[in-house]
């Protein structure tokens, strides 16, 4: 199976793409920055803009997206926004790109929180 996870690098992130891994199937993490990871391959992306990041969505079976800002710093309303903005984006190209796919994945779980 290819598991997409957007988001991958957070605590629930990294718990799962362990698990998926683990079950020996292709993990690819959605990361605004390229990593070298022991359990995943990374593919760059910005949560905002569709990108050649959308090609995955190909033939994928489950996409699941815990993209966003971290919450873990001062409420502000400068931080609440991007928290909010960085939900909301992410889900919206995620949307996207599953709807350019011509075999697109067959689950998406969607979790966020903004506290």
């Amino acid at each position: 199976m290819k598991i997409i996870i957007a988001g991958g690098t957070g605590q629930v992130g990294v718990a799962l793409r362990r698990h998926h891994h683990l079950k020996n199937h292709e993990v690819v993490i959605l990361s605004r920055t390229k990593q070298i990871l022991p359990d995943a391959r990374t593919v760059v992306w910005d949560g905002i803009n569709i990108g050649e990041w959308a090609k995955e969505f190909e033939d994928a079976n489950a996409v699941i997206n815990l993209a966003g800002r971290t919450v873990n710093c001062r409420y502000t309303q400068t931080n609440l926004q991007q928290m909010m903005n960085s939900r909301v984006q992410s889900t919206q190209v995620i949307g996207e790109a599953i709807a350019m796919a011509k075999t697109p994945p067959t689950v998406w779980l969607q979790m966020s929180t903004a506290t």
